[in-house]
């Protein structure tokens, strides 16, 4: 597999827990192993905590792929696991609409000595920019026109209910 960047430039984010990915990054530095150096781990207490919002602006903002490496159903804190895949799910939904391939967009368990699987995940995301290449930026909105009812244009605030 390759470990080179990819030819265009782009970036790998991994949000990567403190229980779970982010010991497997440390022990994957600690062995001295390589990865793709447009890689950027960001050490997080919970998952579950980054809305769609956040991740569709990490798109918007320079990165084309993201990897949540959690410890999944090993989590320490309650719920951890399905608030994660609930978020991710509803990031799905607005990566559609905005035309972003849902493959960008990844949730992995790792384990805290998971090394080996740290390192093929990073290599999946490094592989699959290879294929596809950078977010086209500026993403594409969804259009809004005068004659959709106010539900459709995301307002909801005064309809009457």
């Amino acid at each position: 597999m390759p470990t080179e960047t990819p030819k265009k430039s782009t970036k790998i984010l991994l949000l990567a827990t403190l229980s779970g990915g982010y010991r497997g990054a440390d022990m994957v530095g600690q062995g001295h192993m390589d990865y793709p150096p447009n890689t950027y781990i960001l050490p997080v207490m919970s998952s579950a905590i980054f809305p769609p919002k956040f991740y569709i602006d990490a798109f918007e903002k320079g990165f084309d792929a993201i990897t949540v490496m959690y410890s999944g159903t090993d989590s320490p804190h309650k719920g951890e696991s399905e608030k994660t895949a609930e978020i991710v799910n509803q990031t799905y939904g607005r990566m559609k609409e905005l035309n972003l391939d849902p493959r960008r967009l990844r949730l992995a368990a790792i384990c805290t000595v998971c090394v080996r699987p740290f390192l093929e995940e990073v290599l999946r995301a490094s592989k699959l920019l290879y294929e596809i290449g950078p977010v086209p930026r500026p993403l594409t909105r969804p259009t809004v026109t005068l004659s959709q009812p106010i539900e459709a244009q995301g307002d909801t605030t005064y309809v009457n209910q």
